[in-house]
């Protein structure tokens, strides 16, 4: 499927609950079909991850391609990531830029907190989750 350059890819844990949470969230809210997803454990995501210099082993944040397979394409990671999806989401969601007046050291110590704890307190799956039918062509890596 051919993936078009101005749509966020967002890279998540697919084994994670808390990270499929996150998906849902977006797809329910994605009302201009901008994201498209791929989990971490996927040969995607490692090409992507290894083009940035970032290592495919960690799944310890979730990352946001941004310009995929342009000359401009970006990797945002943690905190940076969340927020760029919240703003590209329409109505209240937008207010999410407002986080960035936090000084990033700071918002990421939070992502990392939340991260160290995800698997206990939002569950992992032994195998990624597959996205409803009608999402299917959102998920590179299905």
């Amino acid at each position: 499927m051919p993936i078009p350059e101005s749509n966020p890819i967002v890279l998540y844990d697919g084994v994670c609950g808390l990270c499929n949470r996150l998906n849902q969230f977006l797809l329910k809210r994605d009302t201009h079909d901008r994201f498209r997803f791929a989990s971490l454990q996927s040969n995607f995501a490692a090409d992507v991850l290894k083009r940035h210099g970032a290592n495919p082993e960690d799944l310890d944040t979730v990352y946001v391609v941004i310009d995929y397979g342009q000359s401009t394409e970006r990797l945002l990671t943690r905190s940076d990531a969340i927020l760029h999806a919240l703003t590209q989401l329409d109505g209240v969601w937008k207010l999410a830029a407002t986080g960035r007046v936090l000084p990033k050291t700071l918002r990421d110590v939070v992502y990392k907190i939340v991260a160290r704890n995800r698997y206990r307190v939002f569950g992992k799956y032994e195998s990624c989750m597959l996205p409803e039918p009608k999402h299917h062509r959102k998920f590179l890596d299905v």
